[in-house]
């Protein structure tokens, strides 16, 4: 149809008539899979279809088909059972908190959710203004999405790859070209997304284009919307955001600080660790379990690094070292989830603690690991670590594509222009620096999508912690400051770690890690106590105080937990705020009692004043 658009004044009747006849038959609906009639579309595959269905009918003057493309859009034919413009509660789609969900169970923002944008954008352009205008009111819930789902995760134009799936192994769409074309989409909706949107939308693009790999792109008419927008003067770019944000529906979690970016990809029974499938993402096997991507001004995961980084080592994976063959799905696609629960986090005031219940597939290894994110560092534990299967366990403290200078001193590490490490107990991890060769077309053959033999070379620095053959119980903790100097890393004292068990996992931080405040993060896998919080269930706790201001979340990531009830060391006689599942108590020790019976993970939050009665 793009072709036919293009050639439509110098090709024949015969041939527009022949081509529109192919569409007629491989794509006749929106609704439907044409070898699978009672398969209903979801997501990007019924945006994409309708967007087809739209051009079948411009092109072949077709009233009947331009309706059939609108209704698709709010799937009228199933009475919006799978509409595009509503949130769901499972599978494909968009969710509350923000998660975008395709194929069941993957977290897909940064591909099938940019097709989506894409397909959506240019349909309801193309129809607006006409007699098949799309008039759903609930229009609002894609508009909204621009800021609640996909800005979280673009960092200077690129989309983050945690978000990304099999896509990641895409040598000719990597994550500049994904953020590219999510901008692109996101201009093209602000053309008639009427006020706030659009002014907001253009902020954003500005910032991201600013930032980012757009002038240089192949793409013509997204080069060209980016710089006219760079020429507006009455468009104020955006800066950095700030933030943290628990995509709870999708086991994801992304920090936000003005000079970098930190996401994290965890999996449970509900999100696969990974998809491979249709010759793609052969050697995806750890990029669920915890791994972890840090953001600064490079483009780093866009450099060759998905075929040279060592895939047994993804930063922040806990992993048996057992040998992989390639991941393949025998047809199709293949998405693999592991047995636990417990995969997500707590968020407030813009930090957050994350937690993963770490059941590794094909082996007996467990471990229960922890992320607790300030505003200058992101503190790392794991406790429990386990496995009877005979082979050494590795956790993975960075995988750096870089042969910048490593320094190291006494109880931390400094890697120039990435980040300082700090050890706080027990031996600093191994050390490998090492040039590594590779090429896209080993982990993307796909008929569609496959890379080139050409081979890739990058230097890698990998720091990692050996837990010896079947450890029982291990632990370690590390803790990351993004963009540190050698000096403020050797002088880090921002933040203590409380607890460091199978039962808890606590940090406590204060001074510039807080805000100037403190921060008291804890992850509870059974009832507890830590910094004088206790906990009567499991459960994730983020308390912070700051400006005579107790402010407390609460969320139960593994979803089995009805109630709990939590008792805080500090003095408040004064409620500020609370959500309609909070019961509070105030006094010496106040007591908070939590209803997270089917709230699927998200974060409940109450404010106290600070201080003593009188």
């Amino acid at each position: 149809m793009d072709t036919t658009v293009i050639m439509y004044d110098v090709i024949s009747a015969e041939q527009r008539a022949a081509w529109t006849r192919a569409v007629d038959r491989f794509c006749p609906n929106p609704d439907r899979r044409t070898n699978l009639t009672d398969f209903a579309e979801t997501g990007a595959n019924r945006a994409d279809k309708a967007l087809i269905v739209a051009l079948r009918g411009i092109v072949g003057a077709d009233a009947a088909k331009l309706a059939l493309a609108r209704d698709g859009l709010s799937d009228t034919r199933d009475a919006g059972r799978r509409t595009l413009f509503g949130l769901v509660t499972s599978g494909d789609g968009f969710h509350a908190d923000g998660s975008f969900i395709q194929h069941g169970v993957v977290a897909y923002t940064g591909s099938y959710g940019v097709v989506l944008l894409q397909s959506l954008a240019t349909t309801l352009g193309l129809l607006g203004g006409s007699a098949w205008a799309v008039t759903d009111p609930a229009v609002g819930v894609v508009l909204d999405a621009v800021e609640h789902a996909y800005a979280p995760w673009i960092h200077d134009g690129l989309m983050m790859d945690s978000v990304r799936g099999r896509a990641v192994s895409r040598q000719f769409n990597r994550d500049h070209d994904a953020g590219r074309d999510t901008v692109d989409a996101i201009l093209q909706l602000a053309t008639g997304a009427g006020e706030p949107y659009a002014t907001r939308f253009r902020q954003l693009a500005k910032g991201w284009i600013r930032r980012g790999r757009f002038l240089d792109a192949a793409n013509v008419a997204a080069t060209a919307r980016a710089a006219a927008l760079l020429g507006d003067d009455a468009v104020t770019a955006a800066p950095r955001p700030r933030g943290h944000r628990v995509f709870a529906a999708m086991d994801r979690i992304v920090h936000r600080r003005p000079r970098w970016s930190y996401a994290i990809s965890l999996s449970s029974r509900r999100i696969t660790m990974y998809e491979c499938g249709n010759g793609e993402n052969y050697r995806a096997w750890y990029q669920g379990d915890g791994a972890t991507y840090l953001y600064l001004d490079s483009d780093h995961y866009s450099d060759g690094y998905w075929p040279t980084v060592d895939s047994y080592r993804l930063a922040g994976t806990t992993v048996d070292t057992r040998h992989r063959d390639p991941a393949v799905s025998v047809s199709g696609t293949g998405a693999f989830r592991p047995a636990n629960a417990w995969a997500g986090g707590v968020t407030a005031a813009g930090y957050g603690v994350a937690g993963l219940d770490l059941a590794a597939a094909g082996t007996t290894l467990t471990a229960r690991k922890a992320w607790v994110c300030l505003d200058d560092a992101v503190v790392c534990l794991g406790a429990g670590i386990t496995s009877s299967d005979g082979r050494p366990i590795e956790t993975v403290v960075e995988n750096r594509a870089t042969a910048a200078a490593l320094t190291t001193g006494d109880g931390w590490a400094h890697l120039e222009g990435v980040a300082g490490y700090v050890f706080p107990s027990g031996p600093a991890p191994r050390v490998l620096r090492e040039r590594r060769t590779g090429a896209w077309l080993e982990i993307n053959d796909g008929p569609g999508t496959k890379g080139t033999a050409d081979p890739v070379t990058r230097d890698y620095t990998t720091l990692w912690f050996d837990h010896g053959t079947n450890p029982s119980d291990a632990t370690y903790a590390y803790i990351l400051l993004p963009g540190a100097t050698r000096r403020r890393t050797g002088d880090f004292d921002g933040a203590r770690i409380l607890a460091n068990t199978g039962r808890v996992q606590a940090v406590r931080a204060h001074g510039r890690s807080a805000g100037g405040g403190e921060v008291l993060a804890a992850l509870f896998w059974a009832a507890g106590e830590a910094g004088g919080v206790s906990a009567s269930s499991p459960c994730a706790v983020l308390i912070r105080r700051a400006a005579g201001r107790i402010t407390v979340a609460v969320s139960d990531p593994g979803r089995t937990t009805a109630t709990t009830t939590l008792t805080l060391p500090y003095p408040a006689h004064r409620l500020i705020e609370a959500g309609d599942t909070v019961s509070v108590t105030t006094g010496e020790r106040p007591r908070l009692t939590v209803d997270l019976a089917g709230s699927a993970g998200r974060t409940h939050t109450a404010v106290l004043a600070t201080g003593r009665k009188g």
